[in-house]
């Protein structure tokens, strides 16, 4: 590779790094991209290298396509990204946090480096930060929260007005008795995300409380980051010293045990210290199996609130907030028409909507019924039959009064037994899931099981217009 060539790669691959930064912000940037180091050019294709597999493995789901896409934009004569592990490549810090080439790249690459890696060096003597032996953990290891997500901007309705004063509550008094810690959990866009970031935003006004939250995934995967590194203390110590953890979607947690166990004992040690910790799960504590006992029961000490799946009014509230709030009109017999056809998820309700408001901006034509069933067709289309299998578990559990874990339970009662099967018969005839799929939602059953719950409920109906009856108003309202 000519000294021109290796020049021009590495100035791209520094232009590379800044928009990635940019995008994915200190934390992630820090955590990932900065440990890829710049490899030669083959033909059209350019290799990157990381140290370890884990790191690999995870750049590439990640970030591989985003990469693939920036490189062709600054250089197109590459049209491919190959990322491999190189364990000996040497790594010298570059001044925007990226690193070196390895020893396959050029001398003029590695020269490159070192005034870099002198010129990062000249930047840590100086700054402020990189003298001061504590690190603000909302800039150095947490997720920015989202400005858009305040309590004005929550819609409250029945189904969530219970979490939303619980959310009020933690933000005006944090650590308070019975509140610590808050537990919200519910089903996926029901606003959840919405009021954690809420609390924190109104936290941090303050200015004097630190505030982390990130989704339990990240809280995993800098786990494995820092054992990998070798700064698992530094990582407890800034966890540890937070005034508010939050923890989003722990139930990504279940079957990672090494992970939950930290977990655990960073909960411990920041509820002793008077710390407050909040949590988001699409289950209660109790419902949340896989989860070790000790865990779920620390959990389950605090306040736990559930946000219930939207009704049709605070579908209208919060379809006519958003419309007024974007300046567009929008007639409310279109508003009604998309709170009657999407009814599970928030966040699409909100996206429908944004999608119309944008079309209506850009043809400049207004929002009608007609032009809504076109320009969302294909999303009212997706809605038509989304039913899903714990929709219809908690459905059945409702109507025959039992409890959800008794879906998953090895429970033969009668009282208990009927209600599954009967769960089981609507996931076969609701959704598209195969019969191992529905047997492992229901508590690992074997398909076989499936099968003989699914015959012989079809039986019964036939015999016992009383149970056709239920099930059929089941399967009425879930479809409704």
């Amino acid at each position: 590779m000519a000294s021109a060539d290796a020049a021009s790669l590495h100035a791209a691959w520094l232009r590379i790094c800044d928009r990635l930064k940019a995008e994915v912000g200190d934390v992630e940037y820090q955590s990932w991209i900065q440990r890829i180091t710049l490899g030669p050019l083959d033909d059209d294709e350019i290799t990157l290298y990381l140290p370890e597999r884990f790191l690999r493995d995870w750049v590439r789901t990640q970030y591989g396509q985003r990469l693939q896409t920036l490189w062709r934009e600054e250089t197109p004569h590459v049209q491919h990204v190959e990322l491999k592990i190189d364990k000996k490549a040497q790594r010298a810090p570059m001044s925007n946090g990226s690193h070196a080439p390895s020893s396959k790249s050029s001398h003029d690459i590695a020269a490159f480096a070192r005034e870099d890696a002198a010129a990062l060096d000249a930047e840590k003597e100086t700054s402020p930060t990189a003298a001061s032996p504590s690190v603000d953990v909302r800039n150095d290891l947490a997720v920015p929260l989202d400005r858009r997500f305040t309590f004005d901007n929550f819609v409250v309705g029945k189904p969530n007005e219970f979490a939303y004063a619980c959310a009020g509550r933690v933000a005006d008094q944090p650590a308070s008795p019975g509140f610590n810690p808050l537990f919200l959990y519910g089903g996926v866009g029901l606003g959840k995300t919405h009021l954690m970031h809420a609390i924190g935003l109104k936290l941090m006004s303050r200015g004097n409380i630190s505030v982390a939250y990130m989704s339990a995934e990240k809280f995993m995967y800098r786990f494995i980051a820092s054992m990998q590194s070798k700064s698992q203390m530094e990582f407890k110590e800034q966890l540890r010293s937070v005034d508010v953890l939050m923890i989003d979607d722990l139930q990504f947690l279940i079957g990672k045990n090494s992970t939950q166990e930290e977990f655990f004992h960073t909960f411990n040690a920041l509820v002793d210290a008077g710390r407050q910790i909040i949590v988001s799960a699409d289950k209660s504590p109790s419902d949340l199996s896989g989860l070790e006992d000790r865990l779920r029961t620390r959990l389950g000490c605090g306040m736990v609130a559930d946000i219930h799946a939207t009704t049709f009014e605070l579908r209208i509230s919060i379809l006519e907030a958003k419309a007024k709030a974007s300046g567009t009109p929008v007639p409310p017999k279109v508003l009604e028409y998309l709170a009657h056809k999407i009814t599970t998820n928030v966040r699409e309700l909100e996206g429908a909507l944004n999608r119309l408001i944008a079309h209506a901006d850009l043809v400049g034509r207004p929002v009608t019924l007609e032009s809504t069933q076109d320009v969302l067709k294909d999303m009212l289309k997706a809605h038509e039959r989304r039913v899903t299998i714990d929709e219809i578990q908690r459905k059945v559990v409702e109507h025959f009064n039992i409890r959800l874990t008794d879906m998953s339970s090895a429970r033969r009662a009668r009282a208990v037994a009927r209600p599954r099967q009967i769960a089981m018969y609507l996931a076969k005839q609701l959704t598209s899931r195969s019969l191992p799929e529905i047997g492992r939602k229901f508590g690992n059953r074997d398909h076989t099981t499936v099968m003989h719950a699914v015959n012989r409920v079809a039986e019964l109906m036939e015999q016992d217009p009383g149970l056709a009856e239920s099930v059929e108003l089941l399967k009425h309202m879930l479809e409704s």
